[in-house]
């Protein structure tokens, strides 16, 4: 039993090795790609809405700041998808995480979709619950409300901090764990200088 026992935790510690990475590295590229990707294809209302106090974030040097921010998530999901630089990589993109949460999303508390029955719900949460009432009775008067919830309900974004702090966890999870055994090109440079366990 005891050889079971152990012969299971080395076979689960490499498939964890191996796919736990892979499977953060996968899930957060497209994200990271489609942000980056958004904010360079519309890079001028991008800068002035970093630069704009009134409507924007207010930061300071906007053109530089989204040019970072867009860069970092486009290139960054390349580098995550290959593997290669995981760890470096994820250091910036934790930080642009961190800018987005506290920068752009903090006022709204932690949900990212307004869900009034949550016990996180903030009162602009439990405000949303009206407006997605009335939008739903616009819609069903006047649109083809079949046809406009074919593919799921109406819901409205809160825009809380929810999944920039998510994705700043899985990149800290990264970070510590490397690009993975085996899945990454990390691991094969690693182990071709003699810097990977086998």
């Amino acid at each position: 039993m005891l050889q079971l026992i152990q012969k299971l935790n080395t076979q689960g510690r490499y498939i964890g090795d191996a796919l736990a990475p892979l499977a953060l590295r996968l899930y957060l590229a497209p994200v990271l790609m489609q942000a980056g990707y958004n904010k360079l294809a519309h890079f001028e209302d991008t800068a002035a809405w970093f630069g704009n106090p009134d409507w924007g974030l207010g930061l300071p040097f906007p053109s530089l700041m989204a040019g970072l921010a867009a860069g970092t998530e486009f290139l960054g999901a390349i580098l995550l998808i290959l593997g290669l630089f995981t760890r470096l990589i994820s250091i910036p993109l934790m930080v642009t995480m961190l800018v987005a949460a506290f920068t752009v999303h903090w006022q709204n508390g932690w949900l990212a979709i307004a869900d009034p029955s949550s016990w996180l719900a903030n009162e602009q949460v439990m405000q949303s619950a009206e407006r997605l009432s009335r939008a739903k009775e616009i819609l069903q008067e006047y649109g083809n409300y079949d046809y406009l919830t074919g593919s799921g309900n109406f819901v409205v974004l809160n825009n809380g901090i929810e999944f920039a702090i998510t994705y700043f966890a899985m990149l800290l999870a990264l970070f510590a764990l490397g690009g993975g055994r085996y899945t990454s090109i990390d691991w094969y440079v690693g182990k071709r200088f003699g810097l990977t366990r086998d």
